[in-house]
């Protein structure tokens, strides 16, 4: 293995690891804001809203994301949509992680003593303003840990996005393996830069929660 080459490629590399970071983020936050909405419906008394809940979550999860990314990118033209390789690996992850951390922001809301509620309703505050002052600022703590999950685990799977030609960190290093033919030592380089990332935010995701747990 020379080590020469991984050192010339790294540079390379590591301009699709930021990509594979934009996109992870990205995805989290359009993720998060869907996931709100799902978990809200989620537990709420309507059966409607509780049921599309439902189906969104059981079917998301239930179906891989790659298949998930093929629909989109593959599929949708044929419904006359055709998508950037981005805008489609960012609606892909969104809408995938939207089903993980629904789940995450349900158990975490409903693991609060349902006392709070209740008490919260007894002193005059609608149920939004309950939620808002008193159940959430409780239950976001609680998520940290399994959204800091969440993140590290779509980091890695979003080097699938490499098959619908979105130019991440696994698909610079397909590229690169193309025209070099070291397939060892550019694999290797992105391995260490997706090692990297993981250890980086899976260390701060942990600081982050020791420092909120003083507050709990």
């Amino acid at each position: 293995m020379d080590f020469a080459v991984i050192w010339k490629y790294l540079p390379v590399l590591a301009k699709g690891a930021v990509t594979t970071v934009e996109l992870t983020a990205l995805a989290v936050v359009i993720g998060t804001l869907l996931g709100l909405v799902i978990a809200f419906a989620a537990i709420s008394k309507n059966v409607i809203l509780k049921g599309f809940a439902r189906f969104y979550t059981w079917l998301i999860r239930g179906t891989p994301l790659l298949l998930q990314l093929f629909l989109i990118y593959y599929g949708l033209p044929q419904l006359g949509l055709t998508l950037s390789p981005f805008a489609a690996a960012v609606a892909g992850l969104s809408i995938n992680s939207a089903a993980y951390i629904a789940e995450i922001v349900r158990a975490a809301i409903q693991s609060i003593d349902k006392g709070q509620m209740e008490a919260a309703r007894s002193i005059g505050m609608s149920y939004f303003q309950a939620m808002s002052r008193v159940i959430l600022p409780q239950a976001y703590l609680r998520m940290i840990p399994p959204l800091g999950n969440e993140f590290i685990a779509l980091l890695k799977d979003s080097s699938l996005v490499a098959t619908i030609s979105m130019v991440d960190l696994m698909r610079t290093a397909q590229q690169m393996y193309a025209t070099t033919f070291r397939p060892m030592e550019i694999f290797i380089a992105a391995g260490a830069l997706y090692l990297l990332l993981t250890t980086f935010f899976t260390v701060t995701f942990g600081r982050l929660e020791r420092k909120l747990a003083v507050y709990q």
